[in-house]
């Protein structure tokens, strides 16, 4: 991603990377080793991202957005916005109601954060994504502070009957996204 971004030009087209991770804490740019409670045997990698610590594991969809938000004419916070409110979207399809939170960036089912949030700029352009946690083993959140949050309960699509893979989930979130940020899902790169 870093790579990629420090190499775009300004006709780069934007992508959308869609991966499941295995499992693995990842620490933000201003993280807090004491929001790592008991790792285990899970890595403890520190990236440059926003944010604090979480969780990505298996039958979770990560997906990073290298977007040139110049070109978009989008500010971080509208991205944001913007971001969430795709995911807001996708769930309510599923008969979820679900919110953001202004002071934590995320997406919330009753409280619970069901997708993370973590961005970084450089040039002008994103980097990292979104986590949303669909059918995994949430047991790593209770191996640290989530977001640097201690006490925030985590959940996942599965716990409200959504019964998809992340990959039956990416598809349509990615439709979501592109609707949101005004791209044609056609603009997006598949590889």
């Amino acid at each position: 991603m870093q790579a990629f971004t420090q190499s775009r030009v300004d006709s780069t087209p934007d992508e959308l990377w869609l991966v499941e991770h295995s499992p693995v804490f990842t620490l933000g740019r201003n993280g807090k080793m004491e929001h790592v409670l008991a790792p285990g045997t899970i890595p403890v990698l520190p990236i440059d991202r926003g944010g604090q610590v979480t969780y990505h594991g298996p039958g979770q969809l990560v997906v990073y957005l290298l977007l040139d938000i110049r070109r978009k004419a989008l500010g971080v916070r509208e991205l944001v916005m913007q971001i969430e409110q795709s995911v807001i979207d996708l769930l309510a399809n599923y008969g979820v109601t679900a919110a953001g939170n202004r002071d934590a960036p995320g997406v919330y089912v009753d409280g619970r954060k069901i997708a993370a949030l973590g961005l970084r700029v450089a040039k002008g352009c994103t980097y990292h994504g979104l986590s949303l946690n669909v059918d995994m083993d949430l047991e790593p959140f209770q191996r640290i502070n989530p977001c640097g949050y201690a006490g925030l309960r985590i959940t996942q699509c599965k716990d409200f009957g959504i019964r998809q893979t992340p990959l039956a989930l990416a598809g349509e979130l990615c439709e979501h996204l592109a609707a949101r940020l005004q791209y044609s899902v056609l603009d997006w790169r598949q590889d």
